[in-house]
């Protein structure tokens, strides 16, 4: 994946509050921002939703569109 991409959330693996699992139900589709290294062997990938949400995700968790 690269910054700029568009990604579609596939899954939800980590727990987030209920008001952002909704924003993102009602809309899965965002733009790659960057990325966050996770438990040290991984990377995650920063979507923003242009919603005023953005959060990351671990990368089976998205799929590009």
């Amino acid at each position: 994946m690269e910054i700029g991409q568009k990604v579609k959330v596939l899954r939800l693996r980590q727990s987030m509050s209920a008001d952002k699992i909704q924003k993102i139900k009602e809309n899965p589709v965002g733009t790659v921002t960057g990325f966050k290294m996770t438990d040290g062997s991984g990377v995650g990938v920063v979507v923003d939703f242009g919603n005023g949400l953005a959060t990351w995700f671990f990368e089976d968790e998205v799929q590009t569109v």
